[in-house]
């Protein structure tokens, strides 16, 4: 993947950071793990909301989530809102092949919605920077 000039400048101003991604389709899984060890995180894959939560208890040192949204047992939003329940108030980025703003709607404690498409590899590094713009700073619950 080529990441535009403006998407590794806001990459290098970031901290490398433990990501979970979350998608039960290992290719665009790793196509996301692609990009975002591109700009020097380390990633956890998750297949499903269930081993989601096994890996967010077993390492407690993750600190970000990206979600797809259609997964078997538990959507994207369903995996959000249950972690959110939890205590877990880690950053979320859902990435949906329907539309973003619909999703957003539905559901608006939602960090960032990006569509998962042709531009995921230049809006994933750019929306990933704005999110953890906003993030407050100190202490979060990582655990669900």
């Amino acid at each position: 993947w080529v990441l535009s000039e403006e998407c590794e400048r806001d990459a290098s101003e970031m901290q490398a950071m433990k990501i979970l991604v979350v998608d039960d389709d290992a290719m665009a899984a790793e196509m996301v793990a692609a990009v975002l060890q591109e700009l020097g995180h380390s990633v956890v894959l998750a297949e499903h909301a269930m081993q989601a939560v096994e890996c967010l208890q077993a390492e407690p040192e993750i600190a970000l989530i990206v979600s797809d949204m259609h997964m078997p047992l538990l959507s994207g939003i369903e995996l959000f809102q249950e972690l959110r329940a939890q205590g877990c108030q880690l950053p979320f980025i859902l990435l949906t092949g329907d539309e973003p703003g619909t999703l957003f709607a539905q559901e608006p404690r939602l960090d960032a919605c990006l569509a998962k498409d042709f531009s995921l590899p230049d809006a994933l590094p750019t929306t990933l920077a704005q999110v953890l713009a906003r993030a407050p700073s100190g202490p979060r619950t990582s655990q669900p």
